[in-house]
């Protein structure tokens, strides 16, 4: 596969995966646990995604500026 995204696009890409992944997982153990099986995932899934993709692009900034803060140089 060839890279065909733009680096400046890198940190929006990072936020679009990771919160889909992450969404995908809550979604799936939150759906799983009420429901007692997966029949509503997509509905729960979605709405979990739109509510974690843009809190990942306000929040993975800040959480690496606290990490630059307070981990030690290798």
């Amino acid at each position: 596969m060839q890279p065909f995204i733009p680096k400046r696009l890198e940190p929006v890409a990072f936020g679009f995966l990771l919160s889909g992944m992450m969404s995908c997982i809550v979604a799936c153990v939150s759906t799983w646990l009420a429901l007692g099986s997966l029949s509503g995932i997509i509905g729960a899934w979605l709405s979990s995604w739109a509510v974690a993709f843009p809190a990942v692009l306000v929040v993975a900034p800040i959480v690496r500026r606290i990490l630059a803060r307070i981990v030690k140089p290798a």
